[in-house]
């Protein structure tokens, strides 16, 4: 068993282990971003069981972040939700007021499911990585991100390009497990600091750093907020 995948299993329920271990899979040290999303492609329909809302609560936490900073005035924000997966997150901001909302997504067989449910206006299958999207500049007015943060995942110089396709003014939510800050190598003291460094350069500003409890089994998690500037 690997450091990383011991680490994480501390504490983990029982009959949480087969969809704890799934996860893994995309999350294993040493995944190559193709890897990754094959991974998730083969995952499909059985992810929704995996990652149910007993197990995974970022899409909750994330629309609840959203939602309550543009309070009413949620009819008119056009929204691009990254890694959006089976559209866990666009159903919770379709539940919170949200009907304007696209979808980035590199999983074909995630996004055939996603689909099916008539959330999204838009699907763009591609990865948020170090090469700027087909997207434009100022496209949206705000940007959420649940779940994809991790082994092999998106990146921190995605910040760019997260930045370049949200209007000035407009609003960044980034949702991903707290522990990764620690021990994913690609975030370890390189995260927090390029947000940071970002900050200073003028390219937006903190709304808020929240950790949340029982994020994702039973682990916690933290919700950044930014305002582009």
């Amino acid at each position: 068993m690997s450091a990383h995948l011991e680490k994480g299993k501390k504490n983990i329920a029982n009959e949480d282990n087969s969809a704890y271990n799934a996860n893994y899979l995309v999350h294993r040290e040493g995944i190559t971003t193709q890897q990754m999303i094959d991974g998730y492609s083969k995952w499909g329909e059985q992810y929704e069981k995996d990652l149910c809302p007993e197990r995974y609560k970022g899409p909750q936490y994330a629309a609840e972040h959203v939602a309550k900073y543009y309070g009413k005035d949620k009819l008119d924000v056009k929204i691009i939700d990254i890694a959006a997966g089976t559209g866990f997150l666009g159903q919770k901001l379709q539940e919170q007021g949200f009907t304007n909302i696209d979808a980035l997504e590199p999983a074909i067989g995630m996004i055939e499911v996603a689909k099916k449910k008539k959330i999204y206006n838009r699907f763009i299958c591609e990865l948020l990585g170090d090469k700027n999207t087909e997207i434009q500049d100022d496209t949206y007015d705000c940007l959420t991100l649940s779940g994809g943060m991790g082994e092999g995942h998106i990146p921190c110089v995605a910040l760019h390009d997260m930045i370049r396709i949200v209007k000035p003014g407009g609003l960044i939510c980034i949702v991903m497990r707290e522990e990764y800050l620690t021990y994913v190598e690609e975030y370890k003291d390189q995260l927090e600091p390029l947000m940071d460094d970002l900050e200073k350069q003028g390219k937006w500003e903190k709304v808020s750093r929240n950790v949340v409890q029982n994020y994702s089994f039973s682990k916690s998690g933290v919700v950044f907020l930014y305002k582009v500037l």
